[in-house]
């Protein structure tokens, strides 16, 4: 997508931000800025008298039903009740709902709406070992309270199977769309696909290992305030396998020199509060090319998206490489 096919979109997610602004008690002056596009568009919305932030985010049309939104901020509510994790508070509007169908013209359809009160903190650094052993023992904690809660008979996620993230029906696109896939890239990614099939295939699905999880807990989506990790952006989460969510930690990074590290640093976190196998641990490898290969389907499917082109080709290329690594342990 070029920028002037981007440039009235951003502007009608705007105003739509704008027009949302009244569904909720805040403040007259509150001010909408627009930080992040990816599946939504999140804002930060300012009220310039108090210093008070919240956080707006406008769901992409079709990626979730309002049934799935509802579930999402429902887990959100059992894990901040159960004192499971540190994670944000969705804010009802004036009608005292907490999502809003909010409409604009311009767009064809109304956009649901979610209003999240502001967390503070920072992004992890992507070479904090002490870090990663916290987010380690973070997700041991969810994972304990998935495995506990009774959810409710209506809860509605995506699933994140092999066949709906490289296979048949994939929720992201095919990775043979990727950004500037050769064939030779091609052959050695379908090379380690096949690989990857057989081993969750191997792993299986029981409710031990796969499970609700939060499926996007790489550094962007996580603040580190003091001692606490906070865990943001739940929109990904669904079902898979608990490993996933240790992969998604070094997403994007996946082939830096301290990864291992890192990875060590989050299975000794993880033990503290969960149980996790030697052969689980040798399995997370297996997990970290499986996100990989997702994210280069991602890329190419939210092309028009600041992310994707800043990784974009590249990230493909350098995915090569990975496989073969991976082939040559597990193959």
């Amino acid at each position: 997508m070029s920028e002037t096919e981007a440039a009235p979109a951003v502007e009608l997610l705007d105003k739509l931000a704008a027009q949302s602004l009244r569904r909720f008690a805040l403040p007259p002056d509150t001010t909408p800025t627009l930080i992040n596009i990816s599946e939504n568009a999140t804002y930060r919305l300012d009220d310039p008298a108090t210093g008070n932030r919240w956080a707006l985010r406008i769901h992409r049309e079709g990626y979730h039903s309002p049934t799935a939104i509802a579930s999402e901020l429902a887990w959100l509510s059992a894990l901040k009740e159960a004192s499971a994790a540190a994670v944000p508070a969705p804010i009802a509007g004036r009608d005292g709902e907490l999502i809003q169908s909010v409409a604009i013209d311009g767009l064809p359809s109304p956009r649901n709406v979610v209003l999240f009160a502001w967390e503070a903190g920072q992004e992890p650094a992507p070479n904090d070992i002490a870090g990663f052993e916290r987010l380690g023992e973070t997700a041991a904690h969810m994972h304990g309270h998935v495995k506990a809660w009774n959810r409710p008979p209506w809860f509605e996620r995506h699933s994140w199977t092999f066949e709906t993230s490289l296979g048949a029906t994939p929720h992201w696109g095919r990775w043979r769309d990727g950004m500037g896939l050769t064939p030779e890239i091609a052959a050695v990614i379908s090379e380690a696909v096949a690989v990857i099939e057989r081993r969750l295939a191997r792993i299986g699905t029981s409710p031990s290992v796969f499970n609700l999880v939060h499926g996007d807990m790489r550094l962007a989506n996580l603040l580190v305030d003091g001692d606490t990790v906070k865990v943001i952006d739940f929109d990904d989460c669904g079902f898979s396998w608990f490993l996933y969510d240790c992969a998604t930690t070094v997403s994007f990074f996946e082939d830096a020199p301290e990864v291992p590290e890192l990875i060590k640093a989050w299975t000794r976190g993880y033990r503290r509060f969960g149980a996790l196998s030697p052969e689980e641990e040798t399995e997370i490898e297996t997990f970290v090319m499986l996100r990989r290969i997702l994210l280069v389907a991602w890329i190419g499917s939210h092309s028009e998206t600041n992310l994707a082109q800043e990784m974009g080709v590249a990230y493909t290329q350098g995915t090569g490489p990975l496989c073969e690594r991976y082939l040559s342990r597990f193959a």
